[in-house]
């Protein structure tokens, strides 16, 4: 069962049930699931800001924190933090709820980056990003070195080019 709500325009919150099928032998919510899930509730706030068909470029580190249980509810919030010519970079954090007991705790967190196609599968510009909110504009301006690691680690940019990237360790 899948719910998404609409609170802005990039934000999206999609709720799923753990169920028998989405476990691993120890009852605990296997992570491919949970990734396939993380990429769903992306590609919605990707495709939300965009008003585009998106694609998913690539997937930042994801560690496993607390397991999530059999039962457990998931709640996956994803808001775009920063839009360059034709991608956006999307922060995804990951909350699970046991309803019995009332526990509720954070699992996971994320950057996914997406690219906005034409019907013709060719990359078209998507709209800026005007973050409001204290960690809005953390997210925003961290979202430039992330992008130049990411093209770094693809081999799709010379470290000598990832200048943002590089003020971080290089002292004047």
């Amino acid at each position: 069962m899948t719910t998404v709500k609409k609170p802005s325009a990039s934000h999206t919150i999609m709720n799923e049930l753990v169920l028998p099928n989405d476990t691993n032998t120890l009852n605990n919510l296997m992570g491919g699931r949970l990734l396939h899930w993380m990429d769903i509730v992306a590609a919605i706030a990707a495709q939300k800001h965009s008003g585009k068909t998106v694609v998913t470029a690539s997937v930042d580190n994801v560690s496993f924190g607390k397991c999530i249980k059999l039962g457990d509810v998931v709640t996956l919030q994803a808001k775009v933090s920063r839009a360059f010519n034709s991608s956006m970079e999307v922060h995804i954090v990951v909350q699970a709820e046991n309803i019995p007991s009332g526990e509720t705790f954070k699992s996971n967190e994320a950057y996914y980056t997406f690219v906005a196609l034409d019907r013709q599968g060719s990359p078209v510009k998507v709209p800026s990003i005007e973050p409001e909110t204290e960690d809005e504009v953390k997210r925003f301006e961290g979202a430039l070195r992330r992008r130049q690691l990411r093209l770094v680690l693809a081999g799709k940019m010379k470290p000598e080019e990832a200048t943002e990237l590089k003020a971080l360790f290089v002292q004047d």
